[in-house]
């Protein structure tokens, strides 16, 4: 008799708290929401302001979830009545992370300043030539904006400067290249003669492309190796550019 009232005690299990399921299912769109903001961007279904605004209500969304989660955490506490405890800490992982990333894309921006044109030669930048046809429908000219941009980026990234490589023009072209390729970007000229190298790179996620031209001028046995990062759109670059110089430039003292 004691074992056969016992074992339906053994085989109940408490039920999932339907809170901790809404959490972790909503969690998961707004995720959805937020990678395809991006994504959807890069690959052409809408516009990357649109791709801001998706991203902004998976923000809200995520919001949301923080708060739906918390609930369902304390509601499915370990030793209550209802299960999802789990289920309720990962929709709280979701939703941080959903509404981590924007916040901190603010943060970058408000700390940087509002442009989109980095020079390790603020006075001359390198001109682009090859890559001029690419950008002819871009909204950011090629013109660099002049000492107002060149004060801001002094300010804000005084380390972005020439290097100068104890090597003669040819081999630093060489090296040059081989740390542009290694960057992932695509070329689309290189020319020892001129002593230019033109490319262009995109961003993982919205997809943005941005334009390089590396200028190399001999000095003696040494050369003088120049970088430029051009955004073809937005107003500030959240220091996409700056990155992508200090990158290059690291790779190429490395070799």
């Amino acid at each position: 008799m004691t074992n056969e009232r016992a074992a339906p005690s053994l085989t109940r299990r408490r039920p999932t708290h339907p809170l901790a399921m809404a959490a972790v299912g909503l969690g998961l769109f707004v995720a959805l929401l937020a990678a395809l903001a991006g994504f959807g961007s890069r690959w052409g279904f809408w516009h990357f302001r649109t791709g801001f605004q998706l991203l902004g209500y998976a923000a809200y969304g995520g919001i949301l979830v923080i708060l739906l989660s918390v609930a369902a955490m304390f509601l499915a506490r370990p030793g209550g009545s209802r299960r999802g405890f789990p289920l309720a800490f990962l929709a709280l992982v979701i939703g941080l992370l959903v509404v981590g990333v924007p916040w901190q894309w603010r943060r970058t921006a408000q700390s940087v300043p509002p442009i989109h044109d980095i020079s390790t030669d603020t006075n001359s930048p390198p001109q682009f030539v090859a890559i001029a046809p690419l950008r002819k429908d871009a909204p950011n000219p090629m013109q660099y904006g002049g000492p107002e941009i060149a004060a801001q980026q002094r300010e804000a990234y005084p380390d972005i400067r020439p290097v100068i490589l104890d090597l003669p023009p040819d081999r630093a072209f060489e090296r040059a290249h081989e740390a542009a390729s290694d960057m992932g970007w695509e070329i689309v000229d290189a020319s020892a003669t001129a002593g230019r190298i033109e490319a262009t790179d995109q961003t993982f996620w919205f997809g943005f492309k941005d334009d390089v031209v590396i200028r190399l001028t001999p000095t003696g046995n040494r050369t003088v190796v120049d970088v430029r990062s051009l955004s073809r759109v937005g107003g500030s670059d959240v220091g996409t550019n700056a990155k992508r110089v200090r990158g290059y430039l690291r790779k190429l003292q490395d070799q």
